[in-house]
Order: C-alpha cells, then structure tokens, then sequence
C-alpha cells in the first residue's frame, strides 16, 4: 500500500521501478503474506483436522481393537494425498502443456480437478485397507454404528466440495468470466459505481461455497457424527500439496515481474509476466476459498474432539449448554461481534504501516532528489524500508493476537460455561 501511494500516485513512479525505495519491501511482502501466510493458513488447518480425527479416533474402541491403522487412518488420508499430488505434478503438465496466454489458467485449474479426481480411487483403496466394515462411534449425543462405505463418503464429500468451492472462487475472481467482466463495465461510471460493484460481487460469492459447506457438514455428521466432518475436514486437504502450489504461483510471477521491471528487460518480458501474474492473483484467491472452507470444518471438529474428550475425562453423559439462557445468548451476540473487533485492529494495523512507509519513501525522496532522475545513479536505502514494514506488522499483531488467546479465557474464567 505504502509503496503503490507514494510512488504511482504521488510521483508517478511506475510499480516495482528501482527509484521506489519501498519497492524491495513490496515484493518481499508478497512473498511474506501469499507464501508463507497461506502456508502456515493451510498448515494450521491441516493439523488441526488431523488431531481432531486423531482425538475422536483415539476414543472409539472399535477403532482400537482394530489397530493403529485405523486410529491412524486420517494420517493415511493426508499422506495418500501427497502421493497423488505428487503424481499430479508430472501429469498434468504434460497432458496439458501451456502453449498461450489463455491456456495458464486452464492449466492450474486442471491440476487441481486432477488431483481431485485421483484422490477419490485412492481413498476408496486405503478405507477398504484400514478401517473396520462396521463400527460404533460416540458422538457428541448419540452412539452410532458406521461403515466402511460411510468413512469412504465423509472423506470424498471433503475433497470434492473443496474443488467446487475453488472452481466458485475462481469464477468469482477471474477475468475470464461474466462477474469479473461486469465489475470491470462499472468502471466506466468512476470509483463509486466500481466499489458498489466490488462489495456485491464479494457478498454474492460466498452463497455458493456456504451451501457446499452446509451440504458437507449435514452428510459428514449425519454419517459419523463429528468423526465424519473431521474426516471431511481432512479429505478437503487431501490436496494441500498441489492447492498450495498453486497458490505460491501468484507471488513468483509477481516477483517475476519485479525483477524484470527493476533490471530495464524489455518491454515483452513484462508483458508476459504481467499476463502470468493476472492468472496467479486467481489461483492466489482459490487457495484462500480452500483456507477458509477448511477452516470452517475444521472448527466443528476441534469442538467435537474437546466434547468427546470432557466426556471421557468427566464421565459425563451428555454435555448441556441451553443457548435460551440470558447468559449464553448474550455471550453469543458478543462473540459474533469478535471477528468485526480482530478485522478492525488488523485494517488499522495496514493503515498504519503504510504511513510509516509513505513517510519514510517521502523522507529519501526529499534528501535525496536525485532518485527521482530516470538516468540517475543514485541507490535508495531499500534495508530502511523492509525493516520498517517488518516491524510494524510485528508490533501492530500483538494487540490482534491477544484478543484471540484471552477472549476465551476470560470469559469462561469470569463467566463460565454457559459464556
């Protein structure tokens, strides 16, 4: 942000030219938030889904008295998952190979349907290998008997849900597509109508993905109660490999794209980075659609191991929170509010590092005008620069970070329970 503004609109550098001195910080951000962001995103889910299963597994005789294949079996759905990304990796690229601009986000679109695909034969073998043909679990509130056929459907459910709510993020966000194309007519019209446009667009695209969850949650639980949709969770992750893959693109090319800017290749070089970055900024918002779909189930299933876990420790028969109580539905309204609270500090947060940026980009401009001669040979103080967009995202975290550990804490500690 601090780059963009003080550079394009205030001296009308052009983006990732080397007079910018927040240019490096710019690029090493992409890198920082789109790889290593959704990494740990994606990570976090994908170990989260997997303790869950674990947890609720663990309590399950049936599954014990089978063996630790089946306790394990969620493990063994992750690293199926990697085998065939891995497979996917050789074949797609030469079944489709990328021949034009029109066909770069084809490609990556296919490698993810491919996967997808492969990963339902698979799981069909290693369930058939490790899991019992029938047995009890202890849900939530109810013991129910299961099936083979039945873990087999949870997984499944998980891993081709994920790929429609990628494939709805991408016609959301490509420009290939009507929406796209219609945010862009209202361009026409100037920035109001553009903003309008943007939220409406950005409303209108989550209907689908949240009809896709809901769908999930009701087959998964209605199958195996909260063993089914932490499996699910688990199986819409079963292609991580190639999902995070996928995503990483859109930083690289960006990157790609800085570097030739910066060492004055021809216009051409860019030109081609620039038609591969536009297909990474979608790929980029397909990885985000698989976070937040995963995390959604996610969510239920680390409720339904701690659930299932009190019940064992205490003994307990059936946990009983009534959401009519004045206590808890207040609570409730309060919660709903935290997500608005940690999104309002976090935005602050960007608005108040990139002040810092423009300032100190504005500073070495003003000491040292040369930088802004095209034929110059002065060097900006890019170091400066990263160290300070470095520190204010460490600083400006800390205040998100412990809303996040201590709402929960202080609540159930001053509140209880039913809080």
């Amino acid at each position: 942000v601090g780059a963009d503004l003080v550079g394009k609109v205030v001296h009308g550098i052009p983006e990732d030219d080397p007079r910018n001195p927040a240019t490096i910080a710019d690029n090493v951000g992409d890198n920082v938030g789109d790889v290593a962001g959704m990494g740990a995103d994606l990570f976090g889910s994908f170990a989260e889904s997997t303790c869950a299963a674990l947890v609720i597994a663990a309590q399950t005789p049936d599954l014990l008295a089978q063996g630790w294949g089946a306790v394990c079996f969620p493990l063994v759905v992750s690293a199926t998952g990697i085998l065939v990304c891995l497979l996917t990796s050789f074949l797609a690229t030469n079944i489709y190979p990328v021949t034009s601009e029109n066909r770069i986000e084809l490609a990556l679109r296919l490698q993810l349907i491919v996967t997808t695909l492969l990963l339902v034969p698979a799981t069909y073998v290693v369930t058939n290998m490790f899991i019992p043909a029938t047995f009890q679990i202890d849900g939530v509130s109810r013991v129910l008997s299961a099936t083979q056929q039945d873990v087999f459907i949870c997984v499944v459910s998980g891993a081709v849900g994920g790929l429609i709510i990628g494939l709805t993020t991408e016609y959301y966000t490509s420009k290939e597509y009507s929406p796209v194309k219609e945010l862009v007519e209202s361009c026409r019209t100037g920035a109001a109508t553009n903003i309008i446009y943007g939220l409406s667009l950005g409303y209108k695209s989550v209907i689908v993905p949240v009809f896709i969850l809901a769908f999930i949650i009701y087959v998964a639980f209605s199958l195996c109660d909260l063993y089914g949709v932490a499996l699910a969770a688990v199986g819409m992750l079963g292609n991580l490999a190639t999902g995070l893959t996928i995503d990483a693109y859109g930083p690289v090319c960006d990157n790609a794209g800085g570097i030739a800017e910066m060492a004055e290749l021809h216009k051409d070089v860019r030109k081609k980075t620039d038609a591969l970055d536009a297909a990474g900024n979608t790929t980029a918002a397909v990885g985000k659609g698989f976070a937040i779909g995963s995390a959604a189930l996610v969510s239920l299933a680390l409720y339904g191991a701690f659930v299932v876990r009190i019940k064992v420790a205490s003994k307990i028969a059936e946990t009983n929170v009534e959401i009519l109580q004045p206590l808890t539905f207040a609570f409730l309204l309060i919660g709903s509010m935290l997500p608005y609270w940690f999104s309002a500090m976090t935005m602050k947060s960007v608005g108040k590092a990139a002040m810092e940026m423009v300032a100190e980009v504005k500073d070495q401009f003003e000491r040292n005008p040369e930088l802004l001669n095209p034929v110059g040979t002065a060097r900006p103080d890019y170091d400066r620069c990263v160290a300070i967009s470095t520190k204010a995202a460490l600083r400006e975290m800390i205040a998100p970070g412990a809303l996040v550990i201590l709402a929960p804490i202080l609540t159930g500690v001053f509140f209880g329970v039913n809080a």
